[in-house]
């Protein structure tokens, strides 16, 4: 998080990452305390503020119910969230989750609006943490886990990054030694199923079977346990609410182009039309499925190959949200994990810092510059991954 070069032989981080990471976690939370004083989370003087958990209680409610197909019914969905926070508000945190998410939803539906958010967030974060800690192996990984700034968006969003970036990070983690485990978090993984495009491709190339194979039958039950508790209905509700939902916040910008983190997000947000945001998210797609093909065949170091697949999970899709960043951690922390074990590159650091910083300017100024802080995560990795890509050419030719 700061341009100051590490020697790989050093068991500590140095002073002034410390520091940085001590302030940005300080200044987290007295962010989030001066917001709850406020009344912009949680709660305030109209009652509950709404956020995005609130489509998940509600949806929690109507499987409670015994009405799970109605969570893709916006206005009956809508309704339920009203019931959550106990008074009307403008606009609708749409269910776009697949019915295998649901059970979630029931169990922390059975817990009241407020607590259940928290242990939700508090939860899933100490599963985060646990995560990048690991990945880091170093005490300090919790402190440079819980500074990173995307920690901040995904609480006051009441969102799942926290959630998706441990599956990520933890089937990384084990991939190569626990195939069976990291196989079974990536089914689970699939409850966010656009995270995970890539992921079949990189194991079919690196060749980790066990962990496909694994992956694909947790995936397959779970699918036919939502079928067997939730019914037909709720299945084809859902299939059916995926065209609604890609209209509306992909073609019509419901929630704002510039909050899409993608390369989709941004060529909306420069006034492109959507027939030239699909053909540039495409083509970017197509060049980062390429990329990590070739790099999960090379014989590069499985760190490097960790990040890689992360952070191309990020740029393959349109449909990206700041609180979604928080899985940008996870390649970041492969990167410092590396630069550790082998040394930092010139100016890598100051790389590393870059991308977060532009995580951390977002809400000043409104556009895709988590977008770019990807982008540049994707440029250290590619700087660290071409000779092993240009010697896998030339045995190939």
């Amino acid at each position: 998080m700061t341009a100051y070069e590490i020697s790989p032989a050093r068991d500590t981080l140095s002073r002034p990452v410390e520091l940085i990471a001590f302030a940005l976690v300080c200044g987290q939370l007295v962010y989030l305390v001066a917001s709850y004083v406020q009344g912009s989370w949680l709660t305030g003087a109209n009652g509950t503020v709404p956020n995005d958990f609130v489509d998940v209680w509600a949806a929690g409610q109507l499987v409670l119910q015994g009405n799970p197909a109605a969570v893709y019914d916006w206005p009956t969905h809508k309704a339920m969230e009203v019931i959550a926070l106990g008074h009307p508000f403008n606009g609708y945190f749409g269910w776009h989750y697949p019915p295998t998410y649901l059970p979630v939803a029931a169990v922390l539906a059975r817990i009241p609006y407020i607590p259940a958010q928290n242990i939700f967030l508090f939860s899933t974060f100490l599963a985060y943490i646990f995560c990048i800690h690991r990945i880091i192996d170093d005490k300090f990984g919790i402190l440079l886990a819980a500074a990173f700034p995307a920690v901040l968006a995904n609480v006051m969003a009441g969102q799942n990054g926290f959630l998706s970036a441990a599956l990520m990070g933890v089937t990384l983690l084990t991939l190569t030694e626990r195939p069976v485990l990291a196989g079974i978090l990536l089914g689970l993984m699939t409850y966010k199923p656009h995270l995970g495009l890539l992921f079949p491709i990189a194991l079919a190339a690196g060749g980790h079977w066990r962990a496909f194979v694994t992956a694909g039958v947790v995936a397959t039950l779970m699918a036919l346990a939502s079928w067997a508790a939730f019914g037909t209905e709720t299945w084809h509700a859902f299939v059916g609410n995926i065209g609604h939902t890609s209209q509306a916040f992909l073609g019509n910008g419901w929630a704002d182009f510039a909050k899409l983190q993608t390369a989709f997000g941004l060529v909306r947000t420069l006034g492109g039309s959507e027939a030239l945001a699909w053909s540039v998210q495409a083509a970017l797609a197509l060049a980062v499925t390429a990329a990590v093909a070739a790099l999960w065949c090379s014989r590069a170091e499985y760190d490097l190959k960790a990040a890689a697949l992360a952070t191309g999970a990020l740029l393959a899709t349109p449909y990206l949200y700041t609180y979604d960043l928080v899985v940008l951690a996870v390649p970041l922390a492969f990167l410092w994990r590396l630069g550790r074990a082998k040394g930092f590159r010139p100016h890598e650091t100051a790389g590393i810092g870059v991308a977060c910083l532009l995580v951390l300017i977002f809400p000043l100024v409104k556009a895709p510059v988590g977008f770019a802080a990807v982008l540049v995560v994707a440029a250290l990795i590619a700087r660290r991954a071409w000779p092993s890509l240009h010697r896998t050419a030339q045995a190939v030719v």
